[in-house]
Order: structure tokens, then sequence, then C-alpha cells
């Protein structure tokens, strides 16, 4: 089991296995991107949120 190459079924087995793998890679770094820009978003909209809430409570004091 080795060698791969002697089997041509254990070969195209490992090469699905090696392309799996980039797959499952490519999708945990996707996710990880996903998970920072949405935390960037949140923290924007919190600002956003924020600034509002003073123009507001500055309208209501006049």
């Amino acid at each position: 089991m080795d060698q791969p190459e002697a089997n041509p079924g254990l070969a195209r087995i490992d090469a699905a296995l090696q392309r799996i793998e980039a797959a499952a890679r490519a999708r945990a770094a996707a996710a990880e991107s996903l998970e920072r820009r949405h935390a960037a978003l949140r923290a924007s909209m919190a600002e956003a949120i924020t600034a509002l809430d003073h123009v507001i409570a500055g309208r209501s004091d006049s």
C-alpha cells in the first residue's frame, strides 16, 4: 500500500483524498476569513449605532 502507483485504484483513491484535504483546508480558510469580516462588520455597525444614539440623544435634549 506504500506504492499507490502500483495499483491504479489506490492511486485514484490517494488523488481523491488529496483533493478532499485541499478542499477542506480551503473551506477552513474561507470560514476564518468570513469570521474576520463578520467581526469587523459588527464593530463598524456598533460604532455607527453608537453615533446614531448620540445624534438622537442630542436632538431630544434640544
